[in-house]
């Protein structure tokens, strides 16, 4: 059957202008091996369920992209790296970030393998514009369970909405004149605002480092004690390491995405979507200098507050009106540095298991992507096995990577000081880059 949809603007966005890589990378260590015909006859199964597997993009008369499919689909590539060390495999990330599609052909996925003598490296690629966190999270337990258990259950297939309205499944004409009016001021703003030039790249840059179990729970159990949230004194303590390396520079703000799934009830936990809405809060809501604690509770006490006024669903519909300056919101996110110092995403614990009855689930990195923004910073962190993950992505041309990694060290060396854990978090050698 065949399948069109214009791409919504938060999708939009992060296909840029189809030939800038915006890709989203997962990274798993695995106890055991696969061949590559395994792991594509799982992959099959995956893109019977999940349309966005099965689609290409193609631009219309207007320059608009929309998804397409005819109802087949090229398979996943697999590509297995037999030829590079095991350790060595932060650089099939940073490969895998800037490797462009055949968008117009499909499909919008591939795998790498990277085995060794008893373990073997997976990585899930997906553009940004398909997926999100939890996308990548479902659609590696899908495939971990599929590779134990080929043709095992992973939930029926589902249609892929055909438009904002369809998918919120109702019409809202306030919403739908706020949306125009604020697309009339926005229209109005880059008409008068001159964009700067793009600048020369640098060079994207990653630091991945755990926390180990005992740091781990230590400093969940002093979050709860302090009644506040680990999200809340991760920010806190990154925005403060950006305190004292930046100095004046610093801008003492962060914004975080938020999981749509909380409001759109339409979006299910298992659908793969790629818009996320985004949360602003400020260092300053407690004072600096303040105590740790304090500041942390400050900061949770935003969070809570701006959460419970998203409103996705009339995100989701005002932003169709702003298609027409898509390109000038490109533009803008390539020139302009922002008035954030980094985004963070933290995606909590990872519901996939630890054991499966072949292999076992030896570790999950938190995934990464490398953006083409003019401030490209992100910090992730995701938890499995009782240990916290991180991934740090920037550039050179905005943050040169030994700035990137005393903020690093001074963010853990601050929360090891709050919880009087005497042990530095182990970052392994081989991944300091």
């Amino acid at each position: 059957m065949l399948y069109a949809r214009k791409l919504i603007l938060g999708e939009r966005i992060m296909y840029v202008d189809g030939m800038t890589p915006v890709n989203c990378v997962f990274p798993v260590s695995l106890r055991g091996h696969f061949s590559a015909e395994q792991v594509k006859a799982a992959l099959r199964q995956l893109q019977r369920k999940h349309p966005l597997l099965r689609v290409r993009i193609q631009k219309g008369l207007r320059g608009r992209p929309y998804f397409l499919s005819d109802g087949t689909a090229p398979e996943i590539p697999v590509r297995v790296e037999d030829s590079k060390p095991y350790w060595d495999w932060v650089k099939v990330v940073q490969e895998e970030w800037v490797l462009p599609w055949e968008s117009r052909n499909g499909p919008l996925a591939r795998v790498v393998l990277l085995p060794s003598e008893d373990k073997t490296m997976l990585f899930l690629t997906c553009p940004h514009c398909i997926c999100d966190g939890a996308t990548g999270t479902t659609l590696m337990r899908e495939l971990l369970y599929l590779l134990d258990q080929p043709g095992g259950d992973i939930g029926p297939s589902y249609q892929g909405f055909r438009s904002v309205k369809e998918l919120l499944g109702r019409e809202d004409k306030r919403g739908w004149w706020k949306g125009y009016l604020k697309s009339l001021v926005a229209r109005a703003f880059f008409s008068l605002k001159p964009l700067g030039k793009v600048r020369t790249a640098g060079e994207a840059w990653l630091e991945q480092w755990q926390l180990d179990e005992g740091m781990s729970s230590m400093l969940i159990q002093q979050c709860r004690e302090q009644g506040v949230t680990v999200h809340a004194a991760l920010c806190v303590a990154f925005l403060e390491a950006y305190e004292r390396v930046k100095g004046d520079a610093v801008k003492g703000k962060v914004i975080c995405p938020v999981d749509i799934r909380r409001y759109v009830r339409a979006i299910k936990k298992d659908t793969m979507f790629a818009f996320a809405p985004i949360i602003e809060l400020s260092g300053a809501s407690a004072a600096r200098g303040a105590e740790f604690w304090a500041r942390c509770r400050s900061l949770k006490g935003e969070l809570t507050q701006k959460m419970a006024d998203v409103r996705a669903g009339q995100l989701l519909l005002q932003s169709e009106f702003y298609h027409g300056i898509a390109g000038k919101l490109i533009r803008f996110l390539c020139t302009d540095p922002g008035g954030h110092d980094f985004t963070f995403s933290n995606m909590g614990r990872l519901e996939i298991p630890e054991e499966f009855e072949h292999f076992s689930v030896e570790n999950i990195y938190s995934p990464t992507v490398s953006f083409p923004w003019r401030n490209p910073t992100t910090i992730v962190v995701s938890s499995y096995r009782g240990k916290m993950d991180f991934a740090y992505v920037s550039n050179t041309a905005f943050l040169p990577q030994e700035e990137g990694v005393k903020i690093r060290e001074g963010a853990m060396h601050r929360l090891m000081d709050v919880v009087g854990y005497e042990v530095r978090a182990k970052v392994p050698a081989n991944l300091n880059l």
